[in-house]
């Protein structure tokens, strides 16, 4: 009798077994066929926060999304916010810049279709300061030629400009003038041309390229620096009177009035001892 009485616990012990099986089962193949939606939602949490300016906790999972996302297709676009996050938001340049090199490294055909390298090329140069590997990512840049080459041109040659490289930079800017000659750049670009004949004393070179621009772009804004510019070269020059007419005639005009007024009012006290020197 005690055998049979027994019979019955083991045979629903046995199904409650089966019964939990079938429910882990069930719970792991739903967990497996829902895994990209439930990864999708979480990116999108982090993003939603990321929006929102929860910029610390939108990174912690980022991060946490990184392990799995090669596996649902994500790993560039998780890749791509944490590193603008990083940059724009955190101002964490080191870490951003490993990110955006990441990848690059891995997923380079996805790097550049979402435009990496102008983002690596800009933090070299404007937030890490370091010009000269912000030339060697423009350059990758101008191999790749669209229709913001005169854009890249332009960087590598103000790059130059910041290294002290005055002779680099009038060939880079000067190479823009060559192969795009219908920029809305140029006006600037033959101005900084002339500032950099300037910086090396090359005072001739420099007035030519001042009077230049003032020539060809009259109405342009650069076209006021230009004539401030060759006053300064003039000056040098000891064409002191010349020099003054052309600070006058930019009276009401330039931009920076007190700037002009302190350097007429300092060229015309050098005037003036010069006639009592005589």
């Amino acid at each position: 009798m005690r055998r049979q009485g027994k019979r019955p616990s083991y045979q629903r012990w046995l199904l409650l077994t089966l019964l939990v099986a079938g429910l882990a089962g069930s719970a792991w193949l739903w967990y497996h066929v829902n895994q990209p939606v439930l990864f999708e939602k979480r990116l999108q949490t982090a993003l939603n926060r990321k929006a929102n300016g929860e910029s610390q906790r939108a990174l912690d999972e980022l991060q946490r999304l990184t392990a799995d996302a090669g596996r649902f297709g994500q790993r560039p676009r998780v890749l791509y916010e944490t590193a603008d996050l990083l940059e724009v938001s955190l101002g964490r340049y080191d870490e951003a810049l490993l990110t955006w090199l990441l990848l690059m490294r891995d997923e380079p055909e996805k790097a550049r279709e979402m435009g990496v390298l102008p983002r690596v090329a800009t933090l070299y140069k404007y937030r890490l300061n370091d010009c000269e590997q912000a030339i060697a990512v423009y350059q990758q840049l101008l191999d790749q030629p669209d229709e913001s080459t005169a854009r890249w041109q332009y960087e590598v040659a103000d790059c130059y400009f910041r290294l002290n490289n005055f002779e680099q930079a009038r060939i880079e800017f000067e190479s823009l003038q060559k192969k795009n000659p219908e920029s809305d750049l140029l006006p600037e670009v033959r101005y900084r041309i002339a500032v950099t004949y300037a910086l090396e004393n090359m005072l001739p070179e420099a007035a030519a390229s001042y009077r230049l621009v003032d020539e060809t772009w009259p109405e342009h804004p650069y076209a006021l620096e230009a004539r401030f510019g060759l006053a300064a070269v003039l000056e040098e020059q000891e064409r002191l009177l010349e020099a003054l007419e052309i600070l006058e005639a930019l009276v009401g005009m330039y931009p920076n009035a007190e700037s002009l007024a302190l350097r007429i009012e300092q060229l015309k006290a050098r005037i003036d001892k010069k006639k009592r020197a005589i």
